[in-house]
């Protein structure tokens, strides 16, 4: 008798083991359990807050950006210049054949920038003040091949030039709308920082629409934490699809190395300026000829303006085209074709982006009135090189 139970209790045993086998194996899911709620915890709903809901399956977290940077990298080029500076003296100076003998009165320096392939047939992005004043530029690309690279135009006023290489089927850039951004979202810099070679930086976008920085005449900054050193101007600020969203252009620093904060110039912004430079090798920008400033609440106070938006005319130039249009020094400028006008930096955007020849309407407050005056766009002077 107790050999049969045994029996019985061994097959039972047996085949149970076997059923939690075939089903760990099968269906795992069906032996997972729900962690508790912790018991010090009270109710979110007492509480007033917002409680993520815990997925019944947890989705893995990216652990890599390989297949961003394998799209992008590619497109990503060094650049280097050189440029011819003549010393101080002359050869004939018996002081300067002391110190330099009989060397020729010039130094040749060599310079290193980042660039970006923007197109199959050779041209190249880069940054103004990479290439500003250089008597020759060579683009070497990441699969070691290198190419005598010619100016196509350069627009110093957003820091952009695009290069001419001679070559065909490149691994052109995919771009990217900079202006679908969000703060937090992640993106790589990738350039040759310091010449140590291809280099790809993790960050998130800190800040959108950074302006007032002293950088470039026509602000509209990316803000990063990636890593940008010396070396990366010009190269790319992709987002995590290996998308190009921005030019990588200036760091804040005290140091000179990369302490957190870094400016890339938006995709949408380098898509306008190249467009133009590659069709008529400059940038056309609309120009009325004032002079703004900004209001304060005490300026408003003082002068008794019966509203604190716009900007004020500290000056307008007689020639120009708001002064044909009759604006005068003291009238606050409120809009410009129904945009309202923020800030001075605001009212210059708003005026470049017109077109030359077009009639702008602009609503003014002079004295207690408020005027609509038509204003012939003029195209904005070329600004003298810095």
């Amino acid at each position: 008798m107790m050999r049969r139970l045994w029996l019985v209790f061994a097959q039972a045993t047996t085949i149970g083991l076997a059923l939690l086998f075939i089903v760990s194996t099968l269906r795992p899911e069906w032996l997972s359990r729900q962690p508790a709620a912790p018991a010090s915890l009270p109710a979110a709903d007492s509480l007033g807050i917002k409680q993520a809901v815990i997925p019944d399956v947890r989705a893995n977290a990216l652990t890599s950006y390989g297949g961003a940077v394998k799209l992008a990298a590619p497109a990503v080029v060094n650049v280097y210049t050189t440029k011819e500076v003549r010393r101080r003296g002359s050869p004939d100076d018996p002081l300067f054949r002391y110190f330099f003998g009989d060397a020729r009165g010039s130094d040749r320096i060599a310079s290193l920038g980042s660039g970006v392939v923007a197109t199959r047939d050779g041209f190249v992005l880069t940054n103004n003040h990479v290439v500003q004043a250089a008597d020759e530029i060579a683009v070497a690309l990441s699969d070691g091949r290198q190419f005598e690279a010619k100016l196509v135009g350069a627009d110093p006023e957003s820091d952009l030039a695009v290069l001419k290489i001679e070559a065909r089927d490149l691994p052109a850039i995919t771009f990217g709308r900079s202006d679908s951004l969000q703060v937090g979202d992640v993106v790589l810099a990738i350039g040759n920082p310091f010449d140590v070679g291809q280099t790809v930086t993790m960050g998130i976008v800190s800040a959108l629409g950074r302006t007032n920085l002293g950088i470039n005449t026509f602000e509209n900054f990316i803000q990063t934490d990636a890593a940008i050193n010396q070396g990366n101007s010009g190269g790319a600020l992709v987002d995590s699809n290996g998308n190009l969203v921005g030019i990588n252009t200036a760091i804040f620093s005290r140091t000179g190395g990369s302490i957190g904060i870094g400016f890339a110039i938006p995709s949408t912004l380098v898509t306008q300026v190249m467009d133009q430079l590659i069709k008529t090798g400059k940038v056309q920008r609309g120009y009325f000829g004032v002079e703004p400033e900004d209001i304060t609440p005490e300026m408003a106070g003082l002068l008794r303006l019966p509203r604190e938006e716009g900007v004020i005319l500290k000056g307008v130039q007689r020639s120009s085209p708001a002064g044909k249009a009759g604006l005068e020094p003291g009238d606050v400028m409120l809009s410009i074709n129904g945009q309202p006008i923020v800030n001075s930096k605001a009212m210059l955007n708003l005026i470049s982006q017109l077109p030359p020849g077009s009639e702008a309407k602009v609503r003014v407050v002079r004295g207690s009135r408020e005027l609509d005056v038509p204003v012939a766009v003029g195209e904005r002077p070329t600004p003298r090189s810095r």
